[in-house]
């Protein structure tokens, strides 16, 4: 049984309808002492990094999430799920995260963008693997639905995923029983669903 973690950021109906098509049997939990008794957990998000970190560990929830990456067991995030896995975020000043990958939420770099490149990045684009990851198979180069105004940097050994708006950006990580997805496979449609259900299938 899949679980869904419910500490007030995350787009919990679309996740948890996202499971119930692929007839996996999914739960919303509140209670960090549940957390154990899943096979695997989704922490979904949506709002500022600051805020949902504040609430996870407001909630217990973020001693509760350390307990299960230790455990092996696969745990996905998407989104801001995604970003609050890495060290650190730079929105709205510097917050802390929960340091389960090296790296840090940066905001899109101007810069390095055409003048008409609008931020947040929002609508379908393409996410470019390296390689044939577990996560992709039967995928090739999918497109998925983005939103958001950071992005993820981190050790390329821990990149299974790029997306390219303005300039290449990580989409896509993996770090042991740890995965992490910036745009929301849960509104993708049969790309994004078949994306969930390879993380499903994961042992």
């Amino acid at each position: 049984m899949v679980g869904i973690i419910d500490y007030n950021m995350g787009n919990l109906a679309s996740v948890y309808n996202a499971c119930h098509l692929l007839d996996e049997k999914a739960t919303f939990i509140k209670d960090p002492n549940d957390l154990k008794n899943f096979d695997r957990i989704i922490l979904p998000g949506v709002g500022a990094f600051g805020d949902a970190m504040e609430n996870l560990n407001q909630t217990g929830m973020k001693e509760a999430i350390y307990e299960f990456a230790k455990s092996g067991k696969p745990m996905i995030g998407i989104c801001l799920g995604m970003q609050l896995l890495f060290e650190s975020s730079e929105e709205f000043g510097t917050n802390k995260g929960l340091g389960l990958i090296d790296g840090k939420v940066v905001k899109f770099d101007k810069s390095k963008m055409n003048e008409d490149t609008k931020v947040p990045h929002m609508g379908w684009n393409v996410i470019k693997t390296s390689n044939e990851h577990t996560l992709f198979e039967g995928l090739e180069n999918p497109y998925l639905y983005f939103v958001h105004s950071y992005h993820a940097v981190t050790d390329p050994k821990n990149v299974i995923g790029t997306t390219e708006y303005g300039y290449d950006f990580v989409s896509a990580v993996h770090k042991e029983n740890i995965y992490g997805f910036q745009p929301h496979p849960e509104k993708s449609h049969d790309n994004g669903l078949k994306i969930l259900k390879n993380f499903m299938n994961i042992k």
